[in-house]
């Protein structure tokens, strides 16, 4: 038997924040009660002052394997997740080759078995031709299909109008889409290299890719996926209209239903630095903030994190998407779109805990629960007995100081270097396994391959 006995935690939880003691064995959550000490177990863990919460599922990365592996690997980004907290992410099929079939998107899962500290599942991808690839997806075995309904790192443009209805009328799972409109962002693209040439604000990012592009494509994803009764997952909400698209919903025993008591079909994501960053952040990072869709002006994010909280925005992730320095220190046209954010998407939203904009308990349910409830994710995002024991230790008493020795994706940098957060994650626990504690990583036991009930 494989245990541990964690010891006075502030357990977070379901929308409470109590005192409890949690028994660990052989991957599962055996025990949650007020007073286990009387237990035995292989290791103890006194956590008297640190909270315990579930570990953080991530909807929505890009780690790069195969093909673009001088940027960031499954292995390197893993282990950054897992030091910052995350327990589980979903990764996204842009990779080289694409993920566009099943062969290639197992190639993916066997990569993962191997090398990945972190559970995981990987995004089938689309494209204008791969129709009967898409069909053949597992929905109890693969998180979603990506649809890229505007164009970002990588090449795969959905824009064949029939190809959306079909794929949208039929598809066996989820559809988690990227949503720009293409033709307004060509124009806009093309009116500002008249205007510019190459000396470019970096600020012009937020209106290059600015909020009609947005709001057209969520607009037109919405419409198609109502009228095709679609389960339909829009990604990276950038602005404050999007929010205006989507039904409040709510969690009822591992569903996200409308008031109607119907299930929410339409939901939403936030990341985080749509949550942290404004236009105005601009000036002092430039290309390095520089993603898609852009970071836009600051009422947005207001906007955001208040349809989050009235759960209009369903989940919380980061799209996490490293390039090296060298590639985004490129003037503006050539630096390619993508921050790495794994590894500090904790700390920023517990950061907003003490200013008073989201409460802690809220804070778990958008990386966990919810995540878990939108994706019918099978026994995750939650502390219960029975359930696997994918857990975080954080401490709110002590500091992260964000710099560059202290980063773990390959790229090396991060776009919160030299901020200060005022939590620190101590512990994480994958599916049991104690893959993390205090700057060092236990590798010996890898992450599992996530599976769905739907």
């Amino acid at each position: 038997m494989n245990s541990t006995l964690l010891l006075n935690t502030l357990l977070v939880n379901e929308g409470t924040c109590l005192e409890a003691d949690v028994l660990i064995e052989n991957g599962r959550i055996s025990r949650i009660g007020s007073d286990l000490q009387h237990l035995s177990a292989d290791r103890v863990i006194d956590a008297a002052g640190q909270h315990l919460l579930p570990g953080l599922i991530d909807d929505q990365v890009h780690f790069r394997e195969p093909g673009l592996t001088h940027k960031a690997t499954i292995a390197t980004e893993a282990r950054a997740a897992v030091a910052g907290g995350t327990t589980t992410f979903m990764e996204m099929p842009n990779t080289v080759p694409n993920a566009l079939t099943q062969e290639l998107l197992e190639d993916k899962y066997q990569i993962a078995a191997d090398t990945s500290l972190a559970n995981y599942s990987f995004y089938m991808g689309a494209s204008n031709d791969n129709y009967d690839e898409v069909m053949r997806t597992d929905p109890q075995r693969v998180c979603g299909i990506k649809v890229f309904m505007g164009s970002s790192t990588g090449n795969m443009l959905v824009d064949a109008p029939q190809v959306l209805e079909k794929l949208f009328a039929d598809a066996p799972c989820l559809i988690a889409t990227h949503c720009e409109d293409e033709p307004t962002v060509r124009q806009r693209m093309e009116f500002f290299r008249e205007k510019y040439g190459d000396d470019v604000p970096y600020d012009i990012h937020a209106i290059v890719r600015n909020e009609d592009a947005c709001l057209k494509s969520s607009g037109f994803a919405v419409e198609l996926a109502t009228r095709k009764g679609t389960r339909l997952h829009i990604l990276h909400i950038s602005t404050g209209e999007e929010t205006g698209l989507f039904d409040i919903g709510h969690r009822v025993n591992g569903q996200i239903l409308l008031a109607d008591g119907t299930p929410k079909l339409i939901t939403a994501e936030a990341c985080v630095h749509h949550l942290w960053f404004d236009a105005g952040d601009y000036r002092a990072w430039g290309t390095k903030i520089k993603c898609n869709p852009a970071i836009k002006a600051e009422p947005n994010k207001q906007q955001i994190l208040q349809a989050l909280l009235d759960d209009r925005i369903d989940v919380v992730a980061t799209d996490h998407a490293p390039h090296t320095a060298a590639e985004k220190a490129q003037p503006y046209w050539q630096a390619p779109s993508g921050l790495p954010l794994v590894q500090h998407s904790l700390n920023v939203m517990l950061e907003f805990v003490p200013q008073g904009k989201i409460s802690l308990e809220r804070v778990v349910e958008k990386t966990s629960h919810a995540v878990a409830d939108c994706f019918q994710i099978q026994e995750r995002g939650y502390i219960r007995e029975g359930y696997h024991a994918d857990l975080v230790l954080v401490d709110l008493k002590q500091m992260t100081a964000v710099q560059p020795d202290t980063i773990f994706s390959k790229c090396g940098w991060s776009p919160f270097e030299s901020t200060r957060f005022h939590s620190r994650v101590t512990h994480t626990f994958v599916s049991g396994h104690l893959a993390y504690e205090k700057g060092s990583f236990n590798e010996m036991v890898k992450g599992q391959r996530l599976t769905f009930s739907r």
